[in-house]
């Protein structure tokens, strides 16, 4: 059975390289957009629950429309789901990204005039003009230049980048500096280096690397996987997560964490990132 979460198939239209793969009543080469919200819910069904976020400059591809919402599956993991249609914009090509752990959009190249939105970490925007220290995007906004840096540029330690983002809210199926989960925290990192990454912990588990035999040292910059939870280990005896526990990014000595989710699962993988 194909996981939904990474199918395109909103059960009505599939996308055409489905065609041959699974019974569907329509198939679609779809329409590539661009996010133009800040940040918007993927859902799993129109006006249902949320899976994941996407966040402004965001590529997917559009498959299927009902009503006030459009079915699409991201560029950048694959991952599926609904979204308000007025979220998207045209296919523009981002120029920077947000490397700041957040930032905002001013409606002029100015720190006192009105912030018209907040911007998160790997956040994209097309960059068409430059004053004084702001740039301006190309829907007319200005984000501040020390917030932002070219598209092409990479992080180089994605435990170092988990760490701007400690004490930010848990967000179940949040992946922005407004809110997230642990997943969204290990994804969030591992893009901001340059590295693809799954969108939930059990795919994150079967794609990012083998598991190392029971006992292996951990090192900074392992994972741990439990059954709907994923952590960076930040140091031999120390983890990092996003948690329910503290609702919140944030530090845990590694064999407290053990001993406190044993009850509803043991550790399932110890991984060294490939």
């Amino acid at each position: 059975m194909r996981d939904p979460r990474i199918t395109p198939f909103s059960g009505r239209m599939a996308h055409i390289r489905l065609q041959g793969q699974i019974d569907a009543p329509t198939f679609t080469e779809g329409q590539m957009q661009r996010l133009a919200a800040p940040l918007s819910d993927l859902l799993r069904s129109p006006d249902g629950p949320r899976d994941r976020q996407l966040l402004r400059g965001a590529r997917v591809c559009v498959i299927d429309r009902q009503g006030a919402f459009a079915y699409v599956q991201a560029e950048a993991d694959g991952y599926c789901g609904w979204l308000h249609s007025t979220a998207l914009g045209a296919d523009h090509t981002p120029t920077h990204r947000v490397h700041a752990p957040a930032t905002h959009l001013y409606s002029a190249p100015d720190l006192k005039s009105p912030e018209r939105a907040a911007l998160s970490l790997n956040a994209q925007v097309e960059v068409i003009g430059t004053s004084g220290q702001f740039l301006q995007t190309h829907d007319g906004l200005w984000v501040p230049q020390q917030h932002v840096t070219p598209i092409t540029s990479r992080g180089a330690d994605p435990i170092s980048v988990a760490e701007t983002l400690i004490g930010t809210p848990y967000l179940w199926g949040g992946n922005s500096r407004a809110g997230l989960d642990c997943s969204a925290l290990v994804q969030l990192a591992l893009q901001v280096c340059g590295r693809p990454c799954p969108g939930d912990s059990d795919l994150q588990e079967a794609a990012l690397g083998p598991a190392l035999p029971a006992g292996r040292p951990r090192q900074r910059g392992d994972l741990l996987f439990w059954r709907g939870h994923v952590a960076w280990v930040s140091a031999p005896d120390m983890i990092l997560h996003a948690n329910a526990h503290t609702m919140s990014v944030a530090y845990e000595p590694l064999e407290q964490a053990v001993t406190r989710i044993a009850p509803e699962s043991p550790v399932t993988a110890h991984i060294r990132l490939r």
